[in-house]
């Protein structure tokens, strides 16, 4: 694909490269062996074969038939009907949300998940992959293969945190073409579950329009949400282009149920095609809904606290080689206490919060496993790439620092810690129910980011954007292993293209397409010991922010974050200069924790590094800076209007 996207290759422009191909139509040209020049030159027509075959593909072809004034001096001609390549493997993209690097055993966490862990077994773990740190740009950044930014989605496609700018109005342009539609026009059926969560709000009625629902990014058929979270049990739901009523099941079983009728009714009537499936859950993200059949299995399990916990997987982590030798644990952050010093009603009530976490993820586990079992038991697992994304971001924080438990009703805003608290434990047994939303404390989510520091929408460190990605596909990779190479999502398109086959379009349905970003992880699926090839990747979530570069990462936390808008008793905070913002600079070849801060050892590095996140954030057109305060204070505002400040999420 790199030949035909640069036919100025061997210093040949593309004018001589079409002067070729007239010569070659015209059989002027010779084409002799003898020389170096010679040998580029027959290159330079093959690759113009390639070339204008490609090409042709991406336009609509001309009609190429005779048109007269009668059948019989007429000559019919159809356009070539979108085939896939032959044996083109089915794709299978799972996104789990907000569940961080330590959770699951897969990758040395507490949580039973023995469905991934069989995918981990027998495929790769890529233990240095990256997301955006939180929901709407990871997903925006996974389905285009491009950075968040530059497809519009720096923030959300809520009115309240969007804004008009051209990186930042939440609206992914058609110029970005999803992965979907690029394999819909390569011949695969397309299908998605689930949260999609990147429709701008005052699109998402049943009245549209409908061009960034999922119908009108590639997706054949649809059945899910289209915001940040939902109710599991009264989900506001969707199928194709209409809301619909949902039958009172959990949600994460009416889509399992929806995927696998999608495939079967898709392989009836075409057995053989392969089809593009995005299973995204809404677990784990709040509201923590799930039957206490399953929440029950981790009665007393969290007992110990999360101190315990975090160093339990820590020492997980490190004996199987999920983390490096070097790495250490990163210290417990300061907002949180330790479990040993909270009170005997304090820690029953948090570790109930986190049995249901943990059992939410568990079942959510079982749910995808009843979709690998219809795989297997069809026939159809050998040739299916699966990836399994383990959260589009870190563990949540949005939980606050006590639990969160019908906030409309108990607001950590309103009411003093032995008030929230009171209420909160009068509330326990509701936690996980039909009958609440419910967020685990703070102290867990820093827990299920072990090793690292900090948690979801904290752009600027590895526990907010440092997520397991396992890749799993029988027909090329024979047996489990850990992959180490710096990821990010927008690798995940390429990986599929090169996978399947299929070439990157210059144009869908007419429209130019903008370059592809991201770098195809396939090199790495047989070497092991291969140097990483995403070398540069910026971060940005509201005011945090980082820059990596090959082993190098500066990076700037900043103030006022969503936790300073829900601390109990206290005033709206302050706004913060980005000037004031303090950076820190991390070697993470030898401290991939983030826990030595070499800034003032190396400011000629942080230097570069800074000088290099504004090009980054120029070239994807992350300026203006916006942030949580400019949120809050409504300080950007939507043509519809937005008078009302919208959830955190």
């Amino acid at each position: 694909m790199q030949l035909i996207e640069q036919p100025a290759l061997f210093g040949f422009s593309e004018a001589i490269i079409k002067t070729s191909f007239n010569h070659y139509k015209n059989e002027t040209m010779k084409v002799q062996y003898r020389s170096k020049t010679n040998l580029h030159i027959s290159i330079t027509i093959a690759l113009t074969f390639i070339f204008f075959t490609v090409r042709a593909q991406q336009q609509p072809a001309p009609y190429q038939g005779t048109i007269g004034k009668t059948l019989n001096d007429s000559k019919e001609w159809w356009a070539p009907v979108p085939k896939p390549p032959q044996d083109a493997p089915n794709v299978v993209l799972i996104i789990i949300d907000d569940e961080g690097f330590g959770a699951s055993e897969s990758f040395g966490g507490l949580i039973r998940t023995p469905t991934i862990d069989s995918l981990a077994n027998n495929g790769l773990r890529y233990t240095n992959f990256h997301t955006c740190a939180i929901c709407a740009p990871t997903r925006s950044a996974l389905l285009t293969g491009r950075n968040s930014a530059f497809v519009h989605e720096s923030g959300f496609s809520h009115m309240s945190m969007s804004a008009g700018f051209p990186g930042w109005d939440g609206r992914v342009p058609s110029s970005a073409g999803t992965i979907a539609e690029i394999l819909k026009a390569n011949g695969y059926n397309t299908f998605a579950v689930g949260k999609y969560g990147i429709t701008p709000d005052e699109d998402a009625t049943d009245a549209g329009p409908f061009d960034r629902w999922p119908s009108g990014k590639g997706f054949e058929h649809f059945f899910g949400f289209l915001g940040s979270q939902t109710d599991q049990y009264k989900p506001d739901l969707v199928e194709d282009n209409a809301h619909v009523t949902p039958d009172g099941r959990h949600l994460n079983e009416q889509m399992t149920d929806k995927a696998i009728a999608y495939i079967a009714r898709q392989q009836k009537a075409a057995p053989g095609k392969p089809f593009f499936l995005y299973y995204a859950p809404g677990a784990v993200h709040a509201p923590h809904q799930v039957d206490k059949y399953w929440s029950d299995q981790y009665k007393g399990k969290f007992d110990a606290g999360w101190d315990v916990y975090r160093q339990q997987v820590y020492e997980n982590q490190k004996k199987l080689g999920y983390i490096p030798a070097n790495a250490k644990l990163a210290p417990r952050n300061a907002r949180i206490k330790a479990w040993d010093s909270l009170t005997s009603d304090q820690r029953k009530l948090f570790a109930r919060f986190m049995e249901v976490y943990a059992g939410y993820l568990t079942y959510t586990d079982y749910q995808i496993g009843r979709l690998i079992n219809y795989l297997r038991e069809n026939g159809l697992l050998n040739n299916t790439v699966v990836y399994v994304i383990q959260g589009d971001n870190g563990g949540s924080k949005e939980g606050t620092t006590e639990g969160v438990i019908e906030p409309r009703t108990n607001s950590t805003r309103t009411q003093t810690e032995e008030d929230y608290l009171k209420v909160n434990l009068g509330l326990i047994d509701s936690i996980g129910t039909p009958n609440a939303t419910t967020n685990y404390p703070l102290g867990w989510a820093q827990a299920v980011n072990a090793p690292f520091k900090e948690w979801k929408q904290d752009a600027d460190a590895e526990g907010g954007t440092h997520n397991p990605l396992i890749i799993f596909y029988p027909k090329l990779i024979k047996s489990g292993g850990i992959r180490t190479q710096f990821g990010h999502v927008i690798d995940i398109l390429p990986t599929t293209l090169e996978l399947t086959g299929i070439q990157a379009p210059e144009y869908i349905k007419g429209i130019k397409q903008d370059s592809i970003e991201g770098t195809s992880l396939a090199y790495s699926i047989n070497n092991a010991n291969a140097p990483s090839q995403h070398k540069v990747q910026y971060f940005y979530i509201f005011g945090s922010r980082a820059i990596y570069a090959d082993g190098w990462k500066a990076e700037a936390a900043h103030r006022p974050d969503a936790i300073d808008y829900n601390f109990i008793g206290t005033n709206p905070p302050a706004d913060r200069s980005f000037d004031d913002d303090v950076w820190s600079l991390y070697n993470l070849n030898d401290d991939p924790t983030e826990i030595n801060d070499l800034a003032k050892k190396n400011p000629q590095k942080l230097e570069e590094l800074k000088k290099l996140f504004d090009e980054q954030a120029a070239a994807n057109h992350l300026y203006p800076l916006l942030d949580w305060y400019d949120v809050n204070n409504k300080r950007f505002h939507h043509p519809n209007g937005s008078d009302t400040q919208g959830p955190i999420k």
